[in-house]
């Protein structure tokens, strides 16, 4: 159970208990949550309603009960944590890692390694993702801990205050050598999985690139402004420097690669609780540096 303590100003004086959760980030389902739980609400060691009034000096205590992880089987497996508090956990993810359970990878998902380390340290927290990657991408990701957490930094995410950078190798050279693409990107039809770039039908999709290193593989740091599913991958392919290795949109097998040689490289966010600012890095795995080894020596 993660306790949040909250001394009243002048801003909220004469204002309701309601008023004060919405204005922190307190989703209507959390609201929902804490009203069920009766010890969820508390003003000095009394519990309130959510129309109870506030006055200046109270100490509001909200008690965020998060219910038994049920869904994902813990699993152990190899988990690379760089970072770990009350309410965040960012992990490194290394490719050939599915992110969640889904069909053919039940138990070996990071979410399975999470939910272990959860229960193995004595935490009862849900396993919630704030971004995603895909299961052959390696790098940065993050989760929230508790639902109060989750619900800050999904917020933070749609408001674009959430930065992710990646690293990737293209086949080839995108002209010009730094640019934004701008195109809207939709399902392809009659497939699940695959993406395209598609004007009548797509989302918006906006991703911005700049070439570091040139060659017949050239390394490309990428942002982007929306998180559409193998957002940087399809755009990539749309240009014509698809990623390499990537099997789906390019050529299989590509620079050597096993995989889609794409790497979440940093992350920078504001933490949900502290509102302080934390910044993240992740170096090129083996298979990455590989290729920038053959074409301009040594990786550094």
């Amino acid at each position: 159970m993660r306790k949040l303590e909250y001394i009243i100003d002048s801003d909220f004086a004469g204002r309701q208990v309601l008023a004060f959760l919405k204005a922190h980030g307190y989703s209507s389902r959390m609201i929902k949550d804490l009203k069920k739980n009766p010890h969820g609400i508390m003003i000095g060691n009394k519990k309130v309603t959510v129309l109870k009034q506030l006055r200046r000096g109270d100490k509001l205590t909200i008690y965020i009960k998060d219910p038994a992880q049920t869904s994902v089987l813990p699993v152990k497996l190899p988990i690379d944590i760089v970072y770990e508090d009350k309410d965040v956990i960012v992990c490194n993810k290394p490719a050939f890692m599915a992110t969640h359970p889904s069909q053919g990878n039940f138990d070996n998902t990071l979410a399975n390694a999470l939910a272990y380390h959860f229960q193995q340290t004595g935490q009862q927290c849900a396993v919630r993702f704030v971004n995603r990657l895909d299961k052959n991408t390696s790098g940065l990701i993050l989760a929230a801990k508790n639902a109060y957490a989750s619900a800050v930094l999904s917020d933070d995410l749609r408001q674009k205050r959430i930065a992710r950078t990646y690293l990737a190798f293209v086949e080839g050279c995108p002209e010009p050598e730094q640019g934004v693409i701008d195109a809207p990107i939709a399902r392809q039809e009659c497939t699940v999985i695959k993406r395209c770039v598609d004007f009548d039908r797509g989302a918006v999709a906006v991703t911005h690139y700049k070439v570091l290193c040139r060659g017949d593989f050239s390394l490309l740091r990428l942002w982007l402004e929306t998180g559409r599913t193998h957002q940087i991958r399809v755009h990539m392919s749309y240009i014509g420097t698809p990623v390499a290795g990537d099997f789906l949109y390019g050529h299989e097998f590509s620079g050597g690669m096993q995989r889609h040689a794409l790497h979440s490289a940093s992350l920078e966010f504001y933490h949900p609780l502290t509102g302080e600012k934390m910044s993240f890095e992740s170096d090129l795995p083996e298979d990455m540096v590989t290729i920038y080894k053959k074409q301009w020596g040594e990786y550094r």
